[in-house]
């Protein structure tokens, strides 16, 4: 141990050297390192209101999760699936410049000069914005609430904001048009039980089942958010925080002299002579030839 604190303390300067050379060319990376801007919102499931269009969908009080189950549940967590499916994905590349704005990253730089070097796809496509969606945009459930952080990140500040505020627009819609689209379904059924059902019991069954599914046809209907409520509205910064640049030159700083230190221990250490085995020596005299 002596030898080695020793060995580093003879190559200080080199140490100190590439210390400084780790810290710079690690901070000229980061400061290159694209600026984004996040787009926020802050939703929660319509379920934690009293007049919820699922408690008014119900017959039965919503009885809520386990104590240790976080998992999203009813239309929420549809609402959250639909957030990143592709059929997000399509929307965003057929009503937004998503496709043309990642054909314009991939053609850029030393990659997009490889690229048509190579002579590979330059036009993004579909699954290209799919792999974005996933990328950028982030549920962040809150600390001890039922809360979900909404966040999207983007070059551009108004592209950012635009995407996520038609995000949250096409999942609430989906969840609504299925849902009114299966309590029709079920109307229709209903209905044609009763044109055939000549059963008085029965017929009032049926009747009462129509009535309630018509009620649920009309709170879809009439209620704006059937799966998420917007606690915050869509919200963009006015200035790009992604990625934080102090925060990552402040762990450089830590790292940087840290990996010089243990390079130069692992060149102290190569090159400290090999320890020679030692003999054990016996408790006794040993004579060669001793009976």
């Amino acid at each position: 141990m002596d030898q080695l604190l020793r060995g580093i303390w003879r190559h200080r300067m080199a140490v100190l050297a590439a210390a400084v050379l780790l810290f710079g060319l690690g901070t000229g990376i980061v400061l290159q390192l694209p600026r984004y801007y996040a787009a926020q919102a802050v939703i929660a499931p319509a379920e934690t209101t009293g007049i919820a269009t699922s408690s008014l969908l119900s017959p039965a009080p919503m009885l809520g999760g386990g104590l240790l189950d976080q998992r999203q549940g009813g239309h929420f967590a549809v609402y959250l699936d639909v957030l990143r499916s592709p059929e997000a994905a399509a929307m965003l590349a057929r009503e937004t410049g998503l496709l043309a704005h990642l054909t314009e990253l991939r053609q850029a730089g030393t990659m997009g000069l490889l690229r048509r070097l190579l002579g590979l796809r330059i036009e993004a496509d579909l699954d290209d914005a799919q792999s974005w969606l996933e990328r950028n945009l982030a549920a962040t459930p809150g600390i001890g609430t039922v809360t979900v952080t909404l966040t999207l990140t983007h070059r551009d500040r108004g592209a950012a904001l635009e995407a996520l505020q038609r995000l949250h627009a096409l999942a609430e819609a989906k969840v609504k048009a299925d849902l009114v689209e299966l309590t029709r379904r079920r109307i229709g059924f209903i209905e044609q039980r009763l044109a055939a059902e000549r059963d008085l019991f029965l017929r009032n069954a049926l009747y009462e089942q129509l009535t309630q599914q018509q009620r649920s046809l009309l709170v879809a209907a009439a209620d704006a958010a059937v799966a998420a409520r917007l606690v915050s509205a869509p919200m963009v910064e006015l200035r790009p925080s992604v990625p934080n640049r102090p925060l990552l030159i402040l762990l450089l700083a830590v790292a940087a002299p840290l990996l010089a230190l243990f390079g130069a221990a692992c060149w102290v250490l190569l090159g400290l002579p090999a320890p020679r085995p030692r003999q054990a020596e016996l408790p006794f005299h040993y004579r060669a030839g001793a009976d």
